[in-house]
């Protein structure tokens, strides 16, 4: 038989090798790939005593330095053979995609995808640095001064690391929490379980570019090595679905990425045009298979909404469940066919409610959840919902799913609740000016942007500068 690669866990860099393992299997077939050293909690809470010793490792490298070491990670992560374990095996990126896709469901085209995103971020770490702090230099992290038109300023961390609890739905969260490295915060990782491999890639990358190894320490762990993963930290982030970010909801310690509940709103004076942007909207659906919070999950327009919902239905419903190595695939499986299960159920519960319609359901000749390729896969759903009461028109889901509501354009701002990303369609100043006020919209695009579209230089969903680093008011005088 042959033997099975197995991924060590890294206590403060070191590989360790548990008797408790976690098997991962290829989802289709479900042949192993891959033994996962498990951590418990008591030896993550032992290992919690050396935490500042990670971040002095760090203090003893230029902030210039680090950006290096990022620049020649980010190409080492796209394009080299890495190490998985303490032994000589290795993986290369090919290898790498085959295993993230065939454990997540993701096909090649959003692994390749989320590997650019990666690659991007840490290539250019030194302007993401700059947006997430506002201009100020990188030697900031350095001295922990800077001068403002000849006032000096200093800026202190708050935390010895940051914890991170992270998903399997896509690779590219892992981009969040690199500027913390950056910013010479180590951290600890919990990886999402069928994605051990994204985290693991982008250390030894790292490792290889020069990063000490006691900056950072990988844990595949339970839930409740994960609690203690974020307790042992004055500093955490995580991510998940709504019953396990509201758990921390009221933590200011936590840093929460949970459902974004992200938006299109299309203005008066834009919407006798909406042809002109359904490319948008739809790019604001589909992109990264539908699983980001960035993926718009709600269109609000003020007039044309059943037009809207038929020709979105029109797009999404010609997007087909494609093999893991197709080059058009857009769509990806689940990993665990019970959440598929869970949220098919969902939507057909809503729409026992009067004033819903599923406009892709008239479209297709098949269910929306489907089993092909080995996979269980749902097809992306265009809902019309006459109001925003209806329980699936502020709906998020694991999958292109998107609501069309129609209501007035005054009533919009009031309606639409916490949104991680609006995208604004519109050009009246004065509408401009309101949606800059409000309170509800996280990150704001105004004109014809798709939601998923990134810009890394400008956070979402909080800032990890002002998450990790506070002001302090510094006067000097000889002494």
């Amino acid at each position: 038989m042959e033997q099975l690669t197995h991924l060590p866990a890294l206590r403060h860099g070191t590989p360790y090798q548990s008797l408790d393992t976690d098997e991962i299997v290829d989802i289709r077939n479900g042949k192993p790939l891959a033994l996962v050293s498990q951590v418990n909690a008591g030896l993550i809470k032992r290992d919690a005593r050396n935490n500042r010793s990670a971040r002095d490792a760090l203090s003893l490298i230029s902030s210039q330095q680090l950006l290096q070491i990022f620049r020649d990670a980010g190409d080492l992560f796209l394009k080299s053979e890495l190490p998985l374990d303490s032994t000589e095996i290795r993986q290369s990126s090919e290898s790498f995609i085959e295993s993230l896709s065939a454990t997540t469901g993701l096909p090649h085209t959003l692994c390749k995808a989320n590997m650019g995103k990666i690659h991007s971020v840490l290539t250019n770490m030194d302007q993401i640095l700059s947006g997430l702090s506002r201009g100020l230099p990188p030697t900031v992290f350095d001295t922990f001064l800077s001068k403002n038109e000849g006032i000096e300023v200093c800026f202190y961390p708050v935390a010895d690391c940051l914890s991170i609890v992270l998903p399997s739905n896509s690779p590219g969260v892992n981009s969040l929490w690199l500027p913390a490295l950056a910013m010479k915060i180590p951290v600890i990782i919990k990886p999402g379980r069928e994605d051990p491999w994204t985290p693991i890639r982008i250390i030894q990358a790292l490792y290889a570019a020069g990063l000490p190894r006691e900056a950072i320490s990988f844990y595949p762990t339970n839930h409740e090595g994960a609690n203690v993963i974020l307790e042992s930290c004055d500093r955490g982030m995580v991510f998940g679905g709504e019953s396990t970010v509201n758990l921390y909801a009221n933590d200011s310690r936590i840093q929460i990425h949970g459902a974004g509940r992200s938006k299109v709103l299309i203005g008066n004076d834009c919407v006798d045009r909406w042809p002109s942007y359904i490319d948008v909207i739809t790019d604001s659906i589909v992109a990264n298979g539908g699983r980001s919070c960035i993926n718009a999950s709600t269109i609000v327009t003020s007039k044309f909404g059943k037009e809207i919902a038929e020709e979105l239905a029109k797009r999404v419903s010609g997007i087909q469940a494609l093999s893991l190595e197709d080059d058009g695939a857009q769509l990806a499986g689940f990993a665990n066919p019970k959440m598929a299960d869970a949220i098919d159920a969902t939507i057909e519960n809503g729409l026992e409610s009067e004033g819903a319609e599923d406009i892709t359901g008239r479209m297709r000749d098949c269910p929306r959840k489907i089993q092909k390729n080995g996979q269980t896969y749902l097809l992306p759903t265009i809902v019309s919902c006459k109001n925003f009461e209806h329980p699936l028109s502020n709906c998020e889901l694991l999958f292109p799913y998107a609501s069309v509501v129609e209501i007035p354009q005054d009533e919009m701002l009031e309606k639409i609740g916490p949104s991680l990303v609006v995208t604004a369609i519109t050009n009246n100043e004065s509408w401009i000016t309101e949606l800059l006020k409000s309170p509800q919209i996280d990150r704001l695009n105004i004109g014809a942007t798709p939601t998923s579209l990134v810009f890394w230089d400008q956070p979402h969903e909080g800032n990890l500068f002002e998450f990790l680093y506070r002001r302090r008011a510094i006067h000097q005088a000889k002494a």
